[in-house]
């Protein structure tokens, strides 16, 4: 099956309500896609079915030299789609970002909306917008969702890669969202109080015109 389920995962860098925009550094080119950072444990089956996919595809697009281009893939972290969360690191700590320790990554894109699962399985019709950004921006970083996603292989002038493909997302739960989330100050503050009218200020203090001023 080309089309892999990704059950009860951990949502990261979510840009689904509204593509990125990023510049392509080859081209200048702008470009905009949706896309997500999808977690979890090194042992989900939804990982191994991913991995088995694209050794798949490998076999079937390189043949004999699948494995040698595979080891190369996987040395060169912009070349792949997947990896270790541990490697996934702050660039000013150099320590992993909130979530990845310890676990596996798979990131999706799409030139075009992903399809938004309700709660029912149904998907919303993408025509529907108030109803696609009412779903789309309850998914927040940290979150759990499910995600349909589609491994393809890269083999072009841009080199050889893994990537993948964001078909569709649904809301599965909340979690501790990532990084430090919104701040609650409303304990700084107490109940308005109804002030008291003002008075109506008095007229401004007019110069008199000198007579030859006013003929």
């Amino acid at each position: 099956m080309e089309v892999i389920l990704l059950s009860n995962v951990r949502l990261s860098f979510p840009h689904i309500a509204e593509p990125q925009k990023r510049i392509d550094p080859k081209t200048g080119k702008e470009r905009s896609s949706y896309s997500a950072d999808f977690i979890m444990a090194p042992d989900h089956p939804g990982y191994a079915q991913f991995m088995k996919r694209v050794s798949e595809l490998a076999l079937l697009r390189w043949k004999e030299h699948a494995s040698q281009v595979m080891q190369m893939i996987t040395a060169e972290r912009k070349q792949r789609c997947y990896g270790d969360g541990n490697q996934k690191v702050k660039s000013k700590t150099f320590q992993p970002y909130d979530g990845y320790a310890g676990q596996v990554f798979i990131t999706a894109h799409n030139d075009i909306a992903p399809q938004i699962i309700q709660a029912d399985g149904s998907p919303i019709d993408l025509q529907n917008t108030m109803a696609y950004q009412a779903l789309t921006r309850k998914m927040y970083g940290g979150c759990r969702v499910n995600a349909a996603i589609k491994p393809w292989l890269q083999d072009n002038q841009h080199g050889r890669g893994v990537r993948c493909d964001l078909v569709a997302v649904q809301f599965a739960g909340d979690d501790q969202p990532f990084g430090e989330g919104a701040v609650d100050v409303s304990g700084m503050f107490g109940q308005v109080q109804q002030a008291a009218p003002t008075a109506a200020p008095a007229p401004a203090f007019m110069m008199p015109v000198p007579p030859f001023m006013g003929q």
